[in-house]
């Protein structure tokens, strides 16, 4: 297949290029601006999925699409905004489908993505999934759990910290349960599915085999780094929702109140993808443990 792919230039993107790429398919890569070095195979074609029509030359001629284009932090100054990047630009993008007649599309959405979530991101993470099967396409929607792998944002951060602080501040009592999921794994689900007709009009949501609490992901961290102890602080839920609504609003504060609330309400699911899928996920600390010791 001949595949346009936008938000492919990210994290979970670079590691879904080279599952495409060694599956036989072809290519087309929405970008800002030009870049060098990418792998042979990959065309590129300029544009912006915010902008109606902008898509337009470049999903023609694709069999498939998919969107992986997503933020975890709003910055409203620079127009970065949830309603923007994941509502307006999935509307763009499943039009284009439709005038260029392409009708296979794979959508990125997230774990905890429901209606009357509390946050804002999944609010508008549910809308954009609105938008997806409102539009008359061969849809397939794929909800991840956090996803780590070689430069995640994620994992690499707390290992950072738990490399050069003598103790690690944790939200609230750090019990809350994660299943983070290996974005090779991540990206295996996305490429299986485009020749799997049944995956149409499917949700999937995505997590690995390790179920563990916060506190449990840092020590696991801590033990591939090889420390036998990763000392921490509990700050109440009470007084971060007092600090963080006043700084949150600063680009340097390291984390907003919708963070907090996804973090704290838990990122979990039963497991049923495999019976889809049907292949074991790489496991929490062997994956880690790939990218993450000297």
């Amino acid at each position: 297949m001949h595949v346009f792919l936008s938000g492919g230039t990210g994290f979970v993107g670079r590691h879904l290029r080279k599952a495409l790429l060694d599956k036989g398919h072809g290519i087309r890569l929405l970008v800002h601006n030009r870049e060098c070095g990418l792998e042979p195979g990959v065309e590129q074609v300029e544009g912006d999925i915010t902008i109606p029509g902008s898509c337009f030359d470049g999903v023609r001629g694709c069999d498939a699409i998919i969107n992986l284009v997503g933020i975890i932090r709003e910055f409203p100054a620079r127009g970065v905004t949830f309603e923007k990047l994941h509502l307006e630009a999935t509307r763009n993008l499943t039009v284009a489908a439709g005038a260029a007649g392409v009708s296979r599309y794979l959508h990125m959405s997230a774990l905890g993505t429901r209606p009357g979530a509390i946050s804002r991101y999944h609010q508008s993470k549910f809308s954009a999934e609105e938008c997806v099967r409102a539009s008359g396409l061969d849809w397939t929607i794929f909800r991840p759990s956090i996803i780590f792998g070689p430069k995640d944002a994620f994992v690499n951060k707390l290992a950072g910290l738990i490399r050069n602080v003598p103790v690690l501040p944790v939200i609230g009592d750090g019990a809350y349960r994660l299943q983070p999921i290996f974005a090779d794994d991540v990206a295996r689900c996305f490429v299986m599915a485009l020749e799997m007709p049944e995956t149409a009009g499917k949700t999937y949501e995505l997590c690995g085999t390790d179920r563990l609490t916060y506190n449990e992901l840092l020590d696991t961290i801590g033990r591939v780094l090889g420390k036998s102890h990763v000392a921490k602080v509990y700050n109440p839920l009470g007084i971060m929702k007092m600090i963080v609504p006043v700084f949150q609003r600063f680009p340097f504060f390291p984390i907003t109140m919708d963070q907090i609330q996804m973090l704290v309400e838990e990122n979990i699911c039963d497991g049923k993808w495999r019976e889809t899928f049907r292949f074991e996920p790489e496991r929490f600390a062997d994956g880690i443990a790939r990218y993450l010791r000297p």
